[in-house]
């Protein structure tokens, strides 16, 4: 079966929900970072070749009890419930879109001139009513606004991404330790066959006088101990798969397994190539929508030092004379001293701290992919090594002890070891391709999108 990767349409489909519908914006034409393959784990079906049993040998489970990577991608995307919480931050920032483009309201003011006063101005008779209408001219300050607004709407889209992959990465990681715990049983469930042969095989060898009845003692001891280590495991194997299935909120899960190679180890890109992808990185493509941020503050502070005009019309009424004329007139605020100075030298100093940050994260970035690329490929040679050589040759040893052992050639003691060396091989076998893949994930989740080679 061919190697199975994220499936990064269904990533972005089910980050509709994230979207912003305000004007001009979309999270997939956003950001483009979310056209990455995170986490390609190499994961075949199970075809634990590098054990003498297979692990479909364990238990017969149905096809709707197996889990796959895939599918408990989907679930954490689709009901994740952190997830669910941050759908309502992004209706929040749709509000403030929305409020962002409204215009200006109107004011409307009443005037009431010569009147209660004293003589001819007694009364009301010839007071003077002035109803008046006055607005302010934003000019270009709503576009600006609504400007600023749209970009932070992008940085929100971004933390959303963020949140998602994180959650993606965590999935992965998850399965990758139910994996891990599926390979350690089958191993843990090897180690008690060789116990149980073995005491098979020094019984028989007591019961013929050629050994001594210690090394039965000794093996029997040795087989309820190899029993303790697999239903530990087993136990382990429960918590992981608890583990798991909380990423989409289940507490109890509805599988039984999940489906893997662990043993497939990935084939990642050179590193030269993969720096190439440090702009993809989700952390600075948010830097990247602050800097977008920054830069439309600053332009509208720099809108705001130029004074607003307000026009007033109004309809005036002469009590005197029961006449009626229209008034008109224009409010200029005088610039003398708040030119808004303090808000334009705020964005000038948050945009260069955005591009200082930028700069800094890229560094750390560059950091981070060089030292997770190299212990890549120390797993991936350890695991190599250990499964084309070492394993092998353990296995044929252990075989040609276990017969010479029968023929008293070799001892109990020689026949432990090499079980022990076989056991401890296979276990360090697993270790190595959990730390391959987990590096891969590292990498994936540092570069935005899938590392191994197509």
């Amino acid at each position: 079966m061919g190697s199975i990767s994220l499936p990064i349409a269904a990533l972005r489909c089910t980050r509709r929900r994230a979207e912003v519908r305000s004007p001009g914006l979309n999270a997939c034409t956003t950001l483009q970072f979310s056209r990455l393959g995170l986490l390609a784990l190499v994961l075949f079906a199970p075809v634990f070749s590098a054990f003498p049993r297979d692990v479909r040998a364990q238990a017969e489970v149905s096809e709707k009890q197996t889990l796959g990577l895939r599918e408990a991608l989907a679930k954490a995307l689709e009901h994740n419930k952190e997830l669910a919480a941050f759908d309502y931050r992004l209706e929040e920032q749709v509000g403030r879109v929305q409020q962002a483009g409204l215009i200006s309201n109107p004011e409307l003011g009443l005037v009431v001139e010569d009147a209660t006063g004293s003589g001819i101005y007694d009364g009301f008779d010839r007071a003077q009513t002035t109803l008046s209408l006055e607005w302010v001219l934003e000019r270009k300050l709503r576009g600006l606004r609504v400007e600023v607004a749209q970009t932070r709407s992008a940085s929100l889209i971004s933390d959303a991404e963020i949140l998602r992959l994180d959650i993606a990465a965590e999935t992965a990681l998850r399965f990758l330790s139910s994996l891990a715990d599926q390979s350690l049983l089958v191993s843990a469930s090897d180690a008690v066959v060789l116990a149980e042969n073995t005491v098979v095989a020094v019984k028989r060898r007591v019961e013929a006088g050629k050994a001594p009845s210690l090394e039965l003692i000794r093996a029997e001891a040795e087989l309820a101990t190899a029993q303790l280590a697999r239903g530990d495991v087993a136990h382990e194997l429960s918590s992981s798969y608890r583990r798991l299935a909380a990423q989409w909120g289940e507490t109890e899960p509805a599988f039984s397994r999940v489906a893997g190679d662990l043993l497939a180890l990935p084939a990642p890109r050179p590193f030269d190539r993969i720096v190439t992808r440090i702009e993809q990185n989700p952390q600075i493509a948010r830097l990247l929508s602050e800097e977008r941020i920054a830069k439309a503050s600053q332009r509208l502070a720099k809108a705001r030092r130029r004074p607003s005009l307000r026009p007033v019309v109004g309809v005036r009424h002469y009590g005197a004379t029961d006449d009626v004329a229209i008034t008109a007139g224009l409010r200029v605020p005088l610039p003398l001293f708040n030119r808004n100075q303090g808000e334009i030298a705020e964005t000038r100093a948050a945009l260069a701290r955005t591009r200082a940050d930028a700069e800094a994260a890229r560094v750390r970035v560059h950091t981070a992919i060089f030292e997770v690329y190299q212990e890549l490929q120390h797993h991936l040679h350890r695991a190599e090594t250990l499964r084309d050589e070492i394993i092998p040759r353990l296995a044929v040893a252990l075989e040609e002890t276990r017969r010479g052992y029968e023929q008293g050639r070799y001892s109990y003691f020689e026949l432990r070891s090499i079980q022990a060396d076989l056991l401890a091989a296979r276990s360090a076998l697993v270790e190595d391709s959990v730390g391959a893949h987990r590096r891969v994930i590292s990498l994936e989740r540092l570069t935005g999108e899938g590392l191994q080679k197509q």
